[in-house]
């Protein structure tokens, strides 16, 4: 099953990679004003599944990956580390 990005996850995501609201809307194809009012939502709001979808691949292309809750809470983190490795260790 695909992440379902909430309010939060949004915001967090952005914040990790210094991207305004107009940016992650140039980057998916979704509106900022879509964003914008999402990001305002309670966290038990999530987005229709295209846009859902366009947001987390946007977020992926930048180089995130988002970490499934598995008991330990839902995560985003940059996909390669700051060495430059990925899933070497």
């Amino acid at each position: 099953m695909a992440v379902r990005i909430t309010p939060r996850m949004c915001k967090a995501a952005r914040a990790f990679l210094g991207w305004q609201q107009a940016d992650l809307g140039t980057a998916s194809g979704v509106s900022k004003s879509t964003i914008g009012a999402f990001e305002a939502k309670e966290e038990t709001a999530y987005l229709t599944v295209m846009n859902n979808k366009a947001l987390l691949e946007a977020f992926e292309r930048a180089g995130l990956e988002f970490i499934a809750e598995n008991g330990g809470g839902a995560g985003i983190r940059f996909r390669n580390r700051a060495d430059g490795t990925r899933d070497e260790h």
